[in-house]
């Protein structure tokens, strides 16, 4: 059975993005659509989600830049109502990253 979260959680503001994502966990490797954006995760969107608890590692290339982050991330929320996809909260970023995430999202406020 797979569990769904249906609160809202978020603790920072969300910015629309479309942007490819590489999700991999042990030999599994995954190609998903982001549909936003946060300083503290994202939310992959037309997918079917992992169980909630999950690890990942996500590497992605946030528009206009050129090399890709590499973040730690734990599936948070899965979709509902007939809708596929899962937020992943961020887990341990390194401050370079961070700081990279924070400006992208800055800029599009």
């Amino acid at each position: 059975m797979l569990a769904v979260e249906t609160g809202d959680r978020r603790k920072s503001a969300r910015v629309p993005v479309e942007m490819w994502v590489e999700e991999s966990r042990g030999q599994e490797l995954y190609f998903q659509r982001s549909g936003n954006l946060s300083r503290g995760g994202l939310f992959l969107e037309n997918t079917i989600p992992h169980p909630i608890g999950t690890p990942v590692m996500l590497q992605f290339t946030l528009p206009g830049q050129h090399e890709p982050l590499r973040v730690r991330g734990e599936i948070v929320s899965a979709s509902h109502l007939g809708e596929l996809g899962m937020g992943v909260k961020f887990v341990d970023v390194e401050p370079q990253t961070q700081a990279h995430i924070d400006a992208f999202i800055d800029a599009r406020k």
